[in-house]
């Protein structure tokens, strides 16, 4: 792969159109289905979402965008513990699914995940730690499915996960299959895990931290995200990549300003922290315009 221009700007999973929507199933619905009808309900839905994500390669490809950050939801019910219908429908798919990926791949897109925060490996409750386990380990397959590398280029992002609890994070992590191991990333949030916490576990187990700038400033109480401390955490970062020209960073801005967890429409203002950051996921409610404004030129 090929080293993106500085900063390439990610767009998150849809659009604000109707280019990139894809369809799902509830449980219960599923359920009341009989086992031919769930078969038949899987195929009809995988199908679609393989062929609304292929269009998605195509979508970032037509305006430059280099990062795409694939919904997690793309295969309802392939993580069910006891039901192997959407492992037998996802594996009857291979070939489309093969084909999608490697679109994103002759597009030069790199491709992100960033599963569900109900994922978390360091619960008190072994039920949860299984459960999270096994749905990490459905998106790793799905990655898999795709053909896109075992490496943090193709990254499954999670936060920190319980509070108070790293040194149960790091003693997992080692364990994990190495199709989930091997593209794990961690990222700090606003309440449980802010950079410092986090940062030893990224050391200990190597595994690359996402840093997201909005939430350390909630997180730390920060004025905003030109505190030095941001400059600080990139760099702190940037050092648990291997390369660090993978870096990825987390964009965005607060609706009310820099304490407000809800995130504004479009990128009001970049900090200048992130100035030589190579990748930068854009979490903005504005999506592609969000990405083509900062594409257009940067906010201040």
């Amino acid at each position: 792969m090929s080293e993106a221009p500085t900063p390439a700007y990610g767009l998150v999973c849809l659009t604000v159109g109707p280019e990139v929507r894809f369809r799902t199933v509830t449980l219960s619905r599923y359920r009341a289905l009989s086992p031919a009808e769930r078969e038949a309900k899987l195929l009809d839905l995988y199908t679609d979402n393989i062929s609304r994500l292929r269009g998605a390669a195509d979508f970032c490809a037509a305006r430059g965008i280099r990062l795409y950050r694939m919904s997690s939801s793309l295969f309802p019910m392939l993580d069910l513990i006891g039901d192997d219908t959407g492992e037998a429908v996802l594996t009857s798919l291979a070939a489309p699914l093969r084909e999608a990926g490697q679109a994103f791949v002759d597009h030069g897109i790199r491709v992100l995940m960033h599963p569900e925060q109900f994922i978390v490996l360091n619960s008190d409750t072994p039920d949860v730690r299984v459960r999270s386990v096994h749905a990490l380990t459905s998106h790793a397959r799905v990655m898999d499915g795709l053909g896109l590398e075992r490496s943090p280029w193709n990254l499954l992002l999670l936060h920190g996960g319980k509070g108070g609890r790293a040194a149960e994070l790091t003693a997992v992590i080692p364990d994990l299959p190495d199709a989930a191991r091997l593209r794990l990333g961690l990222e700090n949030d606003e309440r449980a895990y802010g950079p410092a916490d986090l940062l030893p576990v990224c050391e200990a187990t190597g595994t690359p931290m996402v840093y997201d700038g909005h939430h350390h400033v909630i997180h730390d109480r920060l004025p905003d995200q030109d505190h030095p401390a941001v400059r600080e955490w990139v760099l702190k970062a940037r050092a648990t990549w291997t390369p660090p020209e993978w870096q990825v960073v987390h964009l965005s801005n607060g609706i009310e300003g820099p304490q407000d967890r809800r995130h504004s429409h479009l990128i009001t203002h970049l900090p200048a922290a992130f100035a030589d950051v190579p990748w930068i996921e854009v979490e903005a409610k504005g999506k592609e315009e969000a990405v083509g404004a900062l594409m257009e030129g940067p906010a201040v």
